[in-house]
């Protein structure tokens, strides 16, 4: 509602549709932080056009229907899109985090050098890549020195 507001009442002599966007994205991501970081604005620039004509049209019918219904739309079109991303990225990685997790026991430390033993691979890299930072991109593993990223030591625990 703010966006088509603020866009009907035309502030400044320029921009005021990347302003309302501006504006419209940073109050959707103190609502929801998720919003942060959808691609709102790439769905709205592919159908720029629409945009445009949505604005408009509620101009002259009085009302912002119109553009609140194209707003909703490309907003889950965003949330459909980033979905399918994730979806896609997370059928790679599951089978390695799968197998992974299928070896470590909830709450015991485990070094790289046990992993890859356990998982019977040759590959720190391997490991790295494929198993162990998908497993904490995920949250389902957590660094027993987290503090230390990178130290030898480093151990990993399943949640």
């Amino acid at each position: 509602m703010f966006h088509y507001e603020f866009v009907f009442i035309h502030p400044f002599a320029d921009g005021n549709g990347r302003m309302a966007r501006l504006w419209q994205t940073i109050l959707l991501a103190e609502w929801n932080p998720v919003f942060r970081y959808l691609p709102i604005e790439s769905s709205i620039h592919v159908y720029q056009s629409d945009y445009y004509a949505a604005i408009a049209q509620c101009h002259s019918m009085g009302h912002s229907n119109l553009f609140i219904e194209f707003m909703l739309e490309k907003i889950s079109d965003s949330l459909d899109l980033v979905l399918k991303q994730a979806s896609t990225a997370n059928d790679f990685a599951s089978s390695y985090v799968l197998r992974l997790l299928s070896v470590m026991e909830p709450g015991i430390p485990y070094t790289a050098a046990q992993m890859l033993s356990m998982l019977e691979l040759k590959s720190k890299e391997t490991l790295r890549k494929h198993y162990i930072n998908p497993a904490l991109d995920s949250g389902l593993i957590i660094m027993g020195l987290p503090d230390k990223p990178t130290s030898r030591n480093q151990t990993y625990i399943k949640k």
